[in-house]
This record gives C-alpha cells, sequence and structure tokens, in this order.
C-alpha cells in the first residue's frame, strides 16, 4: 500500500482529491491520510485517517508524514514556510503542488508570489514534483453570489473572456498524477474547455438558477476603489484589472491539458454553474 497525505484536505479541490482517493485506493493500493486543524470538526469519507496540524506551525507535520509516499499540496495563502517543503521532502518521495498560472524563475530572479517561491522550493527538494498551474478557478464567481440573488451584476470588463475550470477537474487532475507515473518535473496549466466573457458566465448562472441576472459594467475606476477597499491590496487589485482589460481583446488561453491527462474534455462553465446552482440561491 501506498500512503498519500493530503494538505489542504477540506478545500474546494482538496475534498474532491481525498473522495476520489478514498473512492479508488483498494484498486490503486492507495491509502489516505487528511491533515486538519482540529480532526474531531471534519467528516472524512470511510478510511481516511485525520491527522492534525497546520502549515502555519511546520513541527505539527511530523506524524501526518511518517510512513507517506506521496503528498497532495495547497498552500492557502499562508507566509511561506520553507521548513514545510523541507519536512515534506525527509519523509515523501513525490509532492503535488496545487500552483497557478506562473513562470518558471531564472537563476537568482526574485519570485513576484508565493506561488513562484514554493516552486522554486520544492525544486530545490530533491521531491519527484509535479506542479498542477490552475490557471484561474470557476469558483472565485462565487464572489457574485450577493449581488446575482439581487438581479444584476456590476464588475469591470464584462467582455473579458475567462476560461475557467472546474473544481473537480483539478482534483481529478492530482489523483491521476498522485495514482499514475510519469508525471515527475510536470507543469500543467489546467482550463476550462473554452473562454467566456464575464457577462455570459453572469447570464449562464442566472439560467442554472432559473431567473434572469443582468450585468452591468462597473467603470474601472470604480471598481478599483472597491476592490483595494475589500481585498486590500492596491497592486493586486491593480493586476487583477490589467488582466481583465487585456481578456477584452485576447481571450484567456484555453488548454487541452485536462482532455490529454484525462481522456475526456474538461466540465464546462454551465456544468459548474449548475453544480453550484444552491449556493447562487
Amino acid at each position: 500500500m501506498s500512503m498519500i497525505l493530503v494538505i489542504g484536505a477540506t478545500g474546494g479541490v482538496g475534498r474532491h482529491v481525498v473522495s476520489s482517493l478514498a473512492a479508488t485506493g483498494p484498486e490503486t493500493g492507495v491509502e489516505v491520510r487528511a491533515l486538519v486543524r482540529d480532526p474531531g470538526q471534519v467528516t472524512l469519507p470511510a478510511g481516511v485517517e485525520a491527522v492534525r496540524g497546520d502549515l502555519s506551525s511546520p513541527r505539527t507535520l511530523e506524524a501526518a508524514l511518517r510512513g507517506v509516499h506521496g503528498v497532495y499540496l495547497m498552500w492557502p495563502g499562508l507566509p511561506v514556510q520553507p521548513r514545510v517543503v523541507e519536512a515534506i521532502a525527509e519523509h515523501a518521495k513525490q509532492v503535488v503542488y496545487l500552483s497557478t498560472d506562473v513562470t518558471d524563475l531564472a537563476d537568482g530572479e526574485q519570485p513576484t508570489s508565493f506561488h513562484q517561491e514554493i516552486e522554486r522550493q520544492i525544486r530545490q527538494s530533491g521531491l519527484d514534483w509535479t506542479f498542477l498551474r490552475a490557471i484561474d478557478f470557476a469558483t472565485n464567481t462565487l464572489g457574485w453570489a450577493d449581488q446575482i440573488r439581487q438581479g444584476v451584476v456590476r464588475w469591470p470588463y464584462g467582455l473579458a473572456a475567462r476560461s475557467l475550470v472546474h473544481e473537480r477537474d483539478i482534483a481529478d487532475v492530482a489523483v491521476r498524477v498522485l495514482t499514475t507515473s510519469g508525471h515527475a518535473g510536470g507543469k500543467y496549466v489546467l482550463t476550462g474547455p473554452e473562454a467566456i466573457t464575464h457577462a455570459d458566465q453572469v447570464r449562464i448562472i442566472g439560467e442554472a438558477i432559473g431567473r434572469d441576472v443582468r450585468w452591468e459594467d462597473l467603470p474601472p475606476e470604480n471598481a478599483r476603489r472597491q476592490l483595494t477597499a475589500a481585498w486590500g491590496n492596491a497592486a493586486f487589485v491593480d493586476a487583477r484589472l490589467a488582466a481583465w482589460r487585456s481578456f477584452v481583446h485576447t481571450p484567456e488561453r484555453v488548454t487541452d491539458t485536462v482532455e490529454l491527462l484525462l481522456g475526456r474534455p474538461p466540465r464546462t462553465f454551465r456544468t459548474w454553474a449548475r453544480d453550484h446552482a444552491d449556493d447562487f440561491r
């Protein structure tokens, strides 16, 4: 049997990684362990072992890592702790890291995001690594939920076309990589099957919940003020606005990675909206 530790086991992607690994475990010779802050507060599939630990306190990972072969790693925006990667490398052979669509760092180049910094640490760790560079999550549209309940979404750049990926497709890729060979050194950019505009995303969500939802373009300068107040990071807001503006004229790229790895097309945004319809009601 091969033990796989899921770090981020209760997150939007990680919970699907746990359930899929648990379902396929008897066939693939896999045992599943979940790192959680409080084992008494989580419900996991039968056969999954819950172990207490916290990425912000690397010493708490030791018990969870004992006897582990592979690790699924999601880093929830906490300050980067080099000791976490070191501890994983001391016990495991393989790590699958849920990253984002970042570029590789050149020698001596300074990272511009914590994803780049974690990728660099993993590259230098001696582990067999695979990076899942999810271009952006469809779940981010849940941020519109309150506006959708009111019947109108005010957001900048309605014609920005995004290739959002379903979280279950990310999880399915993670499970494939963790349970099959040939993925060491892989940098997999994961997207949905097509680029859909912000305005069409809102329309599709409205259809999924059975009501009309209107789109209104929010002037970028107004969006900048609102998002900076909400997110607290002006530089990040500016970067997001610049990206959305660029997607008006050049849609966000679409890759065939999910289909190549899974042998089926990725789930559509319409499927995602139906799966999450209750979250918008």
